[in-house]
This record gives C-alpha cells, structure tokens and sequence, in this order.
C-alpha cells in the first residue's frame, strides 16, 4: 500500500513538471512570435515612415521651389535684343545684318534698373527692350554700360525708362560667399528665348572655377565662378541663380561645353556688389581695378613653391609678364613681384573667397587696406581702387 502511494505521488509529480514544462514551452513560445510579430511591425512601421518623410520632403522641397519660382520670377526679364553685325555678302563683300537675340535678366531695384550678361548686350546694339514675366514688352530701354570684353566679369546693365504704369519688382540680393558646396539652388531664366521663363533646380557644386566662355562675340575667360548642375539653358544666360531662401546668390553665365552635361556657371552676386551698388547711386558702369596677376595658394601649391604662407594672391606669373600692371593702382601703391595679398579691408582670402571677389565688394576711388606678407613679414599697404578700362 506504501508503494502505490509513492508511485502515485511521484506520478502527480512527473505530471505537475510536465505541465510547468509545456506552460514555460508555451510562454516562450508567445513571447518569441509576440516579439517576431512586434520587430516586423516595427520595421514596417519605420519603412512606412521613412518614405512619408521621402514623400514630404519632397513635397516640402517641390513647394518651396514653387514659391521661389512665383516670388522671385515676378523679378525676372527676358531681355530682347537687335543688333547691327558684319557678314561677307554672296560676293564676299562685307555687308550689314540686323541680328536679333534674346536673354535673360534680373530687376534690382523699383526705377528698372536690370542687370544682365555682357554677351547678351553685344557691341553694335541697336534696340533694346524687356519682357516681364506677365508678358508685358517695353521697349524704352537704354544700355547704362557693360564690362570690357577683357574683363573677366561679364555682366551689363539696363535701364528701363517707361515702365507704362507697371510696378516693378526688384531682386533680393544674398550672400554668395555664406553659400557652401552642396548647397540648393534654383536657376531662373529664358530658356531658348521664348520669353517664358523657366526654373531649374540643383546644387553648388563648386568654387573659384575659370572657364574660357565662347559666343558670336568671341571667347573670353571668366573668373571665379560657381559650378552648378542646375540646368542653364541658352537663353538663361543673365538669370539669377537663386538660394533656398529666394535670395540671389550668383548671376547665370555659362554652361559647360562638349561631352559635359548639367554642368552651369554663375558668377557669384559678391563679386559685383561693388559695381551694382556705383550703378544704383551714379547710373554708371564702373568695376574696380587693382591690377595685378596672381595665384591663388592653396598648401599644395604653397608647398611647391616653397613657401610658408598656405592662403591667398601670390603676384607672380610665369614669363616674361609682370605681376604689377605699370601705371594700375597695384602700382601705385608699391606692391611687388612675390608679394602674398592675405586680406582685403580686414576680409582673409581663402579657397572660397577669391581676391576677385574680395576687390569686387569695394567701389571705384574707394581706398582699400591690403595686408600682405613680403620676405616673410606681414605689413599693410593702402591702395585706391581705380575704374577698369
């Protein structure tokens, strides 16, 4: 009797393990498929949220750019031009045609002062005249001036005389020296001279570039350009290049040639905030001139030419050509053969911020304070900035 009764209580027994056994089996089970089924619903739970967030990025950048398009355009003009060239007749005998061109340009302020690309204002211009994004053309337009053909900036300007009632919006005018590589932009212009305009978007891709820009006009070197893969179309050429915050940071100039594509050029607005401030107070066309040739250090280049200063204007070319212009205000001023320009009115020059653009902030007469370094030593020259002929 003894025996059942322990066989008995040792088979509950085996029974109450099996039955926490199969509970724990159970509960882990649960647990395991619960966390399974909560990680998948997660995962798609963030998926779903990642690509809401793609999706409003998106839309959130599509609008902005719709904004910038609505404000900033209201400021663009297509810029219509006649002029007056010289072709070899059937005969081979020189003979005057009347060419007509279109561009683009940008309102900078409510009289209708419009700032362009000198090579959409060639020489022997004959007629002028705007078109406003509401379609209006007004001829009265004048040419207050353009830049040299020399001259490595290649901008113009224009007044319009009758704006027959219209209220005219001017630009914003940004920093492009604030602007940094990857940067958004949008390009505003007159794509194929339609007089519509039309609005690319893109990135600042890069700084400080040099190109050799070719037109009917012939070919000219540009300095100090942003690189951008917002698309500049022809006609274009004269249109802001605009930041996210609708604030003009460049002047679009250029497009890259041969097998490049979505490659643009502007000119950074800093570069000629000189000029367009003469333009607006004086009505005349003066850009400001130190005269000198340079390279622009980096430290591999530094390194090269052995020298211990990494950044700015080395006024030293190869050649037989002077650095010093005789009779500029380089000149003038007693700058020399190896000098180092580190700063421009207390501003550095860097990789970003070129002696163009440093010069390009100050106006005709104005007395600038160069620091530069000779034989090593830091000193500070003054120099008065003088009209480019």
């Amino acid at each position: 009797m003894s025996d059942k009764n322990d066989d008995t209580k040792q088979s509950v027994q085996r029974t109450k393990r099996a039955v926490a056994a199969l509970f724990l089996l159970v509960s882990a089970s649960t647990g395991f498929i619960g966390g399974w089924l909560g990680a998948t619903s997660h995962r798609q739970q963030n998926a779903s949220m990642s690509a809401d967030v793609i999706r409003q990025s998106v839309v959130d950048e599509g609008t902005v750019i719709t904004e910038i398009a609505d404000t900033v355009g209201e400021s663009v003009v297509s810029v219509n031009v006649t002029s007056e060239t010289t072709r070899q007749s059937f005969f081979g005998l020189p003979q005057q045609f009347d060419q007509e061109s279109a561009g683009t340009g940008f309102i900078l302020n409510e009289d209708g002062v419009v700032l362009t690309n000198r090579h959409v204002i060639p020489e022997g211009v004959t007629e002028v005249s705007v078109t406003l994004s509401d379609g209006t053309e007004l001829e009265d337009v004048e040419v207050l001036g353009r830049t040299p053909d020399s001259d490595p900036l290649d901008i113009a300007f224009l007044k319009i005389n009758d704006k027959e009632g219209k209220d005219l919006q001017p630009v914003k005018l940004g920093n492009s020296s604030d602007t940094e590589v990857g940067e958004k932009v949008v390009a505003i212009g007159n794509a194929l001279g339609q007089f519509q305009n039309t609005v690319t978007s893109g990135i600042i891709s890069g700084f400080g570039r040099s190109i050799f820009a070719q037109d009917a006009g012939g070919t000219d070197q540009l300095q100090n350009l942003f690189q951008t893969d917002a698309a500049i179309n022809q006609g274009n050429s004269g249109g802001p290049l605009v930041n996210i915050n609708g604030e003009v940071i460049g002047v679009n100039t250029a497009v890259a040639g041969g097998t490049a594509e979505n490659i643009g050029f502007a000119i950074p607005i800093d570069d000629i905030k000189g000029v367009i401030e003469g333009v607006l107070e004086d009505g005349v066309v003066e850009r400001p001139y130190l005269g000198v040739r340079y390279i622009q250090l980096n430290e591999d280049i530094a390194d090269t030419l052995n020298l211990e200063t990494t950044q700015g204007a080395y006024l030293f070319v190869s050649g037989n050509r002077d650095p010093i212009l005789d009779g500029s205000p380089a000149d003038d001023a007693g700058l020399q053969e190896k000098d180092i320009i580190t700063k421009v009115a207390g501003e550095e020059l860097t990789s970003d911020t070129s002696l163009v653009t440093l010069i390009g902030r100050h106006r005709v007469g104005e007395k600038v304070e160069l620091t530069i370094v000779r034989d090593g030593e830091e000193r500070t020259i003054i120099v008065t900035l003088e009209a480019a002929g």
